[in-house]
């Protein structure tokens, strides 16, 4: 089987650039012909991508021909965020005119398909997967990477994980297992996905994969950043139920509030106890790279992450 070139749209992105990055490292690019960043732009490179003789940037007009600036690639990477659904969709009606064997839609998050609730940004992600499988399947194979939280983003005020005025509010059980994952390992874990594509064809991809870089309670890390110089933290709990009433009230978007009481219910719990890891599938031993772990974030972070970031909570 030649090997595949891969598409990333979104790839210089907050965390496109991870996966751009891990696509390009050692460990997976001898599995690969070339990584293709699709851009609206005409240009060559990106301060947020390593140079690499694989790597090259491609210019796309117009929807019109997207279909041709990917009718040599094998696996496509949607990693637009939240604000590009159109063009989400652009790109999804262009794939069955080309040779797409593997799609990787822009999940990467919670798996909100357990929710009972709705949200504005996952119902719209719903819907795309929806449309997807209208579009796509049995063609293309269709593989849905969920991370939990992104750890680097996740241990501050809007969680209700306050360092700088050592206050931890957990919604729900302090003691309930919550799933971070370094934005880095994502990137790894999408890499290591098409590497078992390249190695083992579409079969052998599954629908969804849930991993996890750390998973562990809110008065845990709380125990993590006092003990790397965070101070004193104090950790209190507020009740689930009148929590989640609230906060769904009011069909939003912002996920931080719905976030929240999901840590509390458990569904961010990506451990073989909770939704399930998957992390030996893309990461088998943990003999290709080390998964970051909190208490790596803690020290890199003299346990008070986010500390100089004004928050009003709302």
């Amino acid at each position: 089987m030649p090997k595949p070139t891969i598409a990333i749209a979104g790839g210089t992105g907050h965390l496109g650039k991870h996966i751009t990055t891990a696509l390009l490292s050692k460990p997976f690019i001898p599995s690969f012909a070339s990584i293709v960043l699709l851009t609206r732009q005409d240009v060559e490179s990106s301060p947020e991508i390593p140079p690499s003789p694989h790597l090259q940037f491609r210019n796309y007009n117009s929807a019109t021909d997207l279909a041709h600036a990917l009718s040599d690639i094998d696996i496509l990477i949607n990693a637009i965020g939240s604000s590009g659904h159109s063009f989400k969709e652009t790109l999804l009606r262009a794939i069955p005119e080309t040779n797409i064997q593997l799609y990787l839609p822009s999940e990467f998050g919670v798996n909100h398909y357990i929710h009972d609730f709705p949200h504005l940004e996952w119902d719209a992600k719903k819907r795309h997967d929806s449309l997807s499988r209208e579009l796509l399947h049995p063609k293309v194979k269709i593989c849905r990477v969920f991370c939990g939280l992104f750890m680097e983003d996740s241990i501050g005020p809007w969680f209700g994980l306050d360092t700088r005025d050592g206050r931890y509010e957990s919604v729900g059980s302090s003691g309930e297992g919550v799933s971070f994952t370094g934005l880095g390992d994502v990137g790894r874990a999408v890499a290591g996905i098409c590497r078992l594509f390249a190695e083992r064809g579409a079969g052998e991809v599954p629908d969804k994969v849930h991993v996890a870089g750390d998973t562990r309670c809110i008065s845990e890390v709380a125990k993590l950043m006092e003990r790397e110089g965070g101070g004193p933290i104090e950790v209190t709990e507020v009740a689930l139920g009148e929590y989640k009433k609230r906060a769904t009230e009011v069909v939003g978007s912002d996920p931080a509030a719905y976030l929240r009481f999901l840590m509390g219910e458990g569904k961010i719990n990506h451990s073989p106890a909770g939704l399930g890891c998957d992390n030996e599938l893309v990461n088998p031993g943990g003999g290709v790279w080390k998964w970051k772990s909190l208490e790596e974030l803690a020290r890199e972070t003299q346990g008070r992450p986010w500390k100089d970031f004004e928050w009003q909570s709302r």
